[in-house]
């Protein structure tokens, strides 16, 4: 393994050269040439992002954006599920984003639940980014951190958006689970100019929301902290509700809840039941994606055999083609796109390029000749 070797700034390979214009002759080869590969550990990841918030919400819109005008590939993710393992699930998310980036990948992403009572995390995965051109491969990336990365972006970033038109901003948040994804949500909100009168915490487990708690205290010294024992006392007492659960049915069925109108972050997808849906108003990132897989939208479609309960996407709320109402909650059900975790990994390898990190593998392809 060598360190600092000089990569391209884009796409690791070169251009053909041009014809001239009086003598065209034949169809030049492109001079392709096979990029070095390299890995980024979770470490150099996690430095390489921290600090960058706000850069990141905006690398995040503008992928999205990209997204939904056409200039990306994200077919359907592929879940890996196990007999002997009913709660286990691996899944891949190919992708491809046009645009300046031109990069194409596959993130790998594991959630064991069972691991929490070991002591380790819920989730692990790694990042595969191929070139444009060739299709090679040219970086393995840790990716647990991009994915939380891009999940508290996103969820920031449609913060921000969907509460542009309401008569308050949320003051009170509250967070529904605790776990490692709430961690980043919560910087991110912070870190991108939000501010709280007063954050609730719930989860299942005493010890994560007493963990959580401790977390929040070093952060906000002369805010309101409190643990609620009830998911109903954190909901109703909460203006902006973040779920971020590893829950794998809906287990909140009482809309009556949400009287208050809030903005709900749904990020975890399984939470609320169909009836909570039906009597909000109901964004998402990305229509077929999000309803897959039993989600909460898509147990919602099953039930009432139409779409008509999505109010539209965020890229609608945020062109103007979708006004939130102000007399329902607006939920938010984000699925979470392959094209964002490119997106971010992308960057995470520019960066490392340009400061001259890169740890390259010497030699990892090595059949590079048709015959021998």
């Amino acid at each position: 393994m060598t360190t600092a070797r000089p990569t391209p700034a884009q796409s690791p390979v070169s251009a053909p050269a041009a014809e001239s214009p009086r003598s065209p002759g034949p169809a030049r080869s492109p001079q392709y040439s096979v990029p070095p590969f390299a890995v980024i550990p979770g470490a150099q990841v996690q430095h390489t992002l921290q600090g960058q918030e706000t850069q990141i919400m905006e690398l995040i819109e503008a992928t999205y954006a990209l997204h939904c005008v056409g200039q990306s590939v994200n077919p359907p993710s592929y879940f890996l599920r196990f007999p002997d393992r009913p709660t286990a699930r691996i899944i891949a998310l190919p992708a491809s984003i046009g645009g300046p980036s031109r990069v194409d990948g596959l993130k790998w992403i594991s959630s064991f639940p069972d691991n929490v009572r070991a002591g380790l995390p819920r989730a692990s995965a790694v990042l595969i980014l191929n070139d444009h051109d060739t299709g090679y491969p040219f970086a393995c990336l840790e990716s647990s951190i991009i994915s939380a990365t891009r999940t508290a972006a996103m969820a920031a970033s449609a913060a921000h958006r969907l509460s542009e038109g309401r008569r308050t901003r949320p003051a009170r948040v509250g967070f529904f689970g605790t776990g490692l994804i709430a961690r980043y949500i919560h910087t991110f909100l912070t870190a991108t100019g939000w501010s709280f009168d007063e954050i609730g915490v719930h989860d299942t487990s005493a010890d994560s929301a007493a963990g959580f708690h401790s977390y929040l205290r070093t952060a906000h010294e002369a805010t309101g902290i409190t643990v609620h024992d009830s998911p109903e006392d954190l909901i109703r007492s909460s203006d902006l509700i973040v779920f971020a659960t590893i829950a794998d049915r809906p287990h909140v069925t009482d809309p009556a809840w949400f009287d208050h109108n809030p903005l709900v972050l749904h990020v975890s997808l399984r939470d609320l039941a169909p009836e909570v849906l039906l009597a909000s108003a109901n964004i998402v990132d990305d229509v077929e994606h999000c309803l897959k897989a039993d989600t909460s939208p898509h147990l919602t479609e099953q039930l009432t055999g139409n779409r008509d309960f999505l109010a539209g996407t965020l890229h609608d709320v945020t062109t103007g083609r979708v006004a939130l109402p102000q007399d329902r909650p607006v939920v938010f059900s984000p699925f979470g796109l392959g094209v964002l975790d490119l997106a971010v990994g992308k960057h995470v390898y520019d960066e490392a390029a340009r400061t001259g990190q890169l740890q390259v593998i010497d030699g990892f392809f090595h059949e590079l000749r048709r015959y021998g």
